[in-house]
């Protein structure tokens, strides 16, 4: 162990003392590998704000939702809630956030001083046990929450094109279950910074008043949402959920992307049928934009280990030509060849570890620099960003994937060159021949 130790301090007095050489080869590194943390965690990133938009949207990481035969929105009953809620203990979840919504769509319509705006969505929500969402919004000016059953929360759009301002009164039409209008009056409490494909045309208000425009009990909702601890084993735990809930209540298939979401909520039932969510759901049209942005990420990210590769092959080729001499007179004066191998790979481990070094320290200054950059000439990117940034996010085991490849592309480059000059017959290497 005290001889591994010595060879390994040697080959990083020997990297010192040739840094210039390795020069264009750290250069390459440094670049390469800033180049492709920057590519993953800004994938990353993106991943995380559009997962994080659509569970503040759409209120969990698994979702149950009521549709009820003969009504055009979403309702769940105290029967059907009760049942939900007790599935839910049932399969031990144990969810961080219970989150209760009622939901009215398309047609809802807000109106100030002669203008109207047509909503895309109107959300009755709990104002505080949804705190949790709200204080993570960017609101214009300081909102009032909870903001009441007279108090409605508009975004920025909405509020540039109604002309209102915090503390202005609306009228929210919207309609029952079965077709006639019914409005209310609602004062502005807060106005959300919020221009992405989820917030553009929504408003919240309290889900006891959208209750009763919409002809609903008091209590009742159109879905509830579970926030749990680890989002990744949400499709798991909906199917235990599906299971356990099929016992209590009629319920609908699993669907896994809009299509068969559109489709199966399209057939003729009798009563209420509950069908349970994951956001992968909801999201499988956004997620085929991030399939092909990742098939790009993965071009670039290959082609910059190729270029690492080539770069470490060549120059490394021509170090250990330029050393032939002086690994003769190392091996003339008692190294093995196992020695030498042991002093060049501590050269390059050690020259690695720099260059990573670098490269996260300049992936971080250009993550940085990223964030500066408007994206607002692509429509609909801003779900991808978060307050009107698009920002990196470094996951460990990204980080361990990237090193772990740098480090095998590298020794991939300079294991047999190094092992091919550690073998040469002493007369070989002291002429300076060829690897």
């Amino acid at each position: 162990m005290e001889r591994f130790f010595a060879l390994f301090a040697l080959g990083i007095k020997y990297l010192y003392r040739y840094r210039r050489r390795y020069g264009f080869l750290l250069a390459a590194l440094v670049f390469g590998f800033a180049v492709v943390t920057l590519i993953s965690s800004a994938k990353d990133g993106m991943s995380a704000n559009v997962y994080y938009s659509a569970q503040s949207h759409y209120a969990g990481d698994i979702v149950a939702l009521g549709y009820e035969a003969g009504l055009k929105d979403r309702h769940l009953g105290q029967d059907e809630i009760a049942a939900i809620l007790e599935a839910a203990d049932e399969a031990g979840f144990n969810p961080l956030y219970t989150v209760k919504r009622t939901l009215f769509g398309e047609r809802g319509v807000v109106y100030h001083n002669g203008a109207a705006v047509q909503l895309k969505y109107v959300i009755g929500s709990d104002w505080e046990k949804e705190a949790h969402l709200f204080n993570k919004m960017t609101f214009d000016g300081a909102p009032e929450l909870p903001a009441g059953d007279d108090g409605i929360v508009i975004s920025t759009p909405v509020a540039k094109q109604l002309g209102a301002r915090l503390g202005d009164s609306l009228i929210l039409e919207t309609e029952t279950g079965w077709g006639q209008k019914n409005t209310g009056v609602f004062i502005v409490r807060g106005i959300v910074q919020d221009t992405s494909i989820f917030g553009y045309y929504k408003v919240y208000v309290s889900r006891k008043s959208l209750n009763r425009l919409m002809g609903f009990g008091i209590e009742d909702c159109s879905n509830i949402g579970f926030f749990i601890a680890n989002p990744g084993a949400a499709e798991q735990q909906r199917r235990l959920f599906q299971e356990i809930l099929a016992d209590y209540i009629q319920t609908g298939p699993l669907v896994y992307n809009r299509d068969e979401l559109e489709r199966e909520t399209t057939r003729p039932w009798e009563g209420t049928r509950v069908f349970l969510y994951t956001m992968p759901v909801y999201l499988s049209e956004v997620s085929d934009l991030l399939d092909a942005m990742n098939i790009i990420g993965y071009f670039l990210y290959g082609m910059m280990l190729l270029i690492i590769l080539v770069s470490a092959a060549v120059t490394y080729r021509l170090i250990l030509h330029e050393r032939s001499k002086e690994m003769g007179v190392m091996r003339a004066i008692g190294f093995y060849g196992g020695d030498l191998r042991m002093v060049l790979w501590a050269e390059v481990f050690a020259l690695g570890c720099a260059a990573l070094l670098a490269g996260f320290l300049l992936s971080l200054f250009l993550g940085q620099a990223l964030a500066f950059l408007s994206f607002s000439w692509l429509p609909g990117f801003e779900m991808f960003m978060k307050d009107g940034k698009l920002m990196t996010m470094y996951l460990p085991k990204t980080m361990m994937i990237n090193i772990v490849s740098v480090f095998v592309v590298l020794f991939a480059a300079t294991l047999a060159p190094a092992f091919r000059s550690s073998q040469k017959s002493l007369p070989g290497l002291l002429s300076g021949e060829e690897l």
